[in-house]
């Protein structure tokens, strides 16, 4: 959409919309329906037990029919944000999160519905998100949305999926080495002093709380996209380069700062989440400091592949998304793990961290005279 705009072809704009809002809907449907088919299955693969199927199976037969909705919103607000609207995409995304943050302590308490009354909060304030998001969909101000433009069209579909590619690949790799990862931990915890569950539990608080962080930062290199799709289409490449430069600059001081805290005072941060042992507190200040040691590179891989994907660099993207999170990370684990056990599992953090962003760095430095005319880099 910022690509076309940016060339002045609203016409092809609106076919991409139209063609994401037939994609989008329809994957939701079908995710539904595979979702609902294979409920069981899908809650036994992700830990279920015995004690905790049925509230599994009470709270995921609502939740899965929110599917759609949750597609929708995700999908439409990135559509809103293209469009020069972004307080309204952040309006929408709000409107949903404080509809459940209200319905849900009225259906768990007053009506008594339990874990079925948080998943019918959930899809009620995801079903208020899309219906916000479909309304305006149709009062784009840059487009004009027909029905014609929903027919989907090869083409238009193939560019759509080899864009969208570098963030599907990030969230796939995520799940997937978090999967890795677990039973690492669980193995090699085994063989240590901490045993299987404090290296798990531990671990698991040191993701949620840099995942915090990060997401601050991809907030920013998220926000800048249109940015760059636009400028980049309408030929003003030294806008690109600026707000490429600022939004690595910013992520990386934001991260410098997360460095700081994390080094500095991870017992407090840990504390918010209750205390048990001395060995669980050992074990989960040596996961923050050695684990997110060098974060500050982070930015480097996340900021770089989504400008790669705005500037139709789709492959770059993907590659970039992968590099840390599989081809390095789960490497690294195995290797150091064998060598240097549990702790082996926290130093792989660092080493992928550090070698993913500075090959960043070195790809986007060599596709730079590639990405933009001669002629300007020259200039520079």
């Amino acid at each position: 959409m910022s690509l076309n705009l940016g060339q002045g072809n609203a016409k092809n704009a609106a076919h991409g919309v139209g063609n994401m809002v037939t994609l989008t809907i329809g994957c939701g449907i079908v995710l539904f329906i595979l979702f609902e088919l294979f409920l069981q299955p899908l809650c036994t693969l992700f830990g279920a037990t015995e004690a905790t199927m049925p509230y599994a199976l009470d709270y995921g037969r609502i939740i899965v029919m929110g599917a759609p909705f949750a597609m929708i919103s995700a999908g439409f607000a990135s559509v809103v944000r293209a469009d020069g609207s972004p307080k309204v995409s952040m309006i929408g995304l709000v409107l949903g999160c404080v509809t459940n943050i209200i319905l849900d302590p009225i259906f768990i308490f007053v009506f008594d519905w339990g874990v079925a009354g948080a998943a019918l909060a959930t899809i009620l304030g995801q079903a208020l998100n899309a219906l916000f998001f479909i309304v305006y969909l149709f009062h784009c101000k840059t487009i004009q949305l027909k029905k014609a433009h929903l027919i989907p069209n090869a083409k238009i579909v193939k560019r759509i999926v080899a864009l969208g590619t570098s963030s599907f690949a990030t969230q796939i790799a995520v799940v997937f080495v978090m999967m890795v990862n677990n039973n690492l931990l669980v193995a090699y915890g085994a063989a240590s002093k901490y045993g299987p569950d404090i290296p798990l539990a531990t671990f698991g608080i040191t993701m949620k709380v840099s995942q915090l962080i990060l997401g601050i930062t991809l907030g920013i290199a998220t926000s800048v996209q249109p940015i760059y799709g636009y400028n980049y289409g309408s030929g003003q490449y030294d806008r690109v380069k600026a707000t490429y430069k600022r939004s690595l600059l910013i992520s990386c001081l934001i991260m410098v700062f997360a460095l700081f805290v994390f080094q500095v005072f991870p017992e407090p941060i840990i504390g918010l989440f209750g205390q048990e042992s001395d060995l669980y507190m050992e074990f989960a200040v040596k996961s923050f400091r050695i684990y997110l040691l060098a974060c500050i590179l982070i930015p480097c891989v996340s900021v770089t592949a989504i400008f790669f994907q705005a500037v139709g660099k789709p492959m770059l993207a993907a590659f970039l998304s992968l590099s840390r999170q599989v081809v390095l990370l789960i490497p690294a684990m195995v290797i150091l793990g064998s060598i240097l056990g549990i702790d082996g599992l926290l130093w792989a953090g660092p080493f992928s961290d550090t070698i993913s962003g500075v090959m960043a760095l070195l790809i986007v430095r060599m596709q730079w005279c590639k990405i933009f005319p001669k002629e300007v880099s020259a200039n520079e």
